[in-house]
């Protein structure tokens, strides 16, 4: 795959802006393991191959067990692997990436609010709503994956 455009050097304003919105969602107060784990699961409902790749190595250099960073598609089957919260904030960022195909039903507002407070579940909406920008960012240009220029 060969990169269309180099967005960050066409509009590094832009680029800086998502960067701002990147550094209030890493100090808001949500685990880092909770954001990069809805990163990688916004990232692979968009076939993000860029934003797959980075996000499952952060999460594997940061102690994520192979067993569970494979198994983050089908989240919901994977039992106990996954903490309440985790089951949660995938859930959301699920229904929130999939806004113009389903909206957002109630009862999945009702799942996310019974286990993140008003700041969390706002931040939480921030953090998809970036990574659905930065994926279409890297999908209409191109951005090939790091492992791309590896061989694998």
């Amino acid at each position: 795959m060969t990169m269309r455009m180099d967005y960050e050097t066409a509009a590094p304003g832009a680029i800086k802006a998502l960067g701002g919105v990147y550094g209030y969602v890493a100090q808001s107060g949500l685990a880092k393991p909770l954001v990069d784990l809805v990163y990688l699961r916004v990232s692979q409902i968009n076939g993000c191959a860029y934003c797959i790749d980075m996000h499952s190595r952060e999460l594997s250099r940061d102690g994520m067990s192979w067993e569970k960073l494979v198994l983050v598609p089908v989240w919901r089957e994977a039992g106990g692997l996954f903490d309440d919260r985790e089951r949660a904030a995938l859930a959301w960022a699920e229904t929130v990436t999939r806004v113009a195909e389903i909206g957002v039903p109630q009862s999945d507002y009702d799942a996310a609010a019974a286990v993140f407070d008003d700041k969390e579940l706002t931040d939480l909406t921030v953090a998809i709503g970036l990574m659905n920008a930065y994926n279409r960012l890297a999908i209409s240009f191109r951005r090939p994956p790091s492992a791309a220029g590896k061989g694998h």
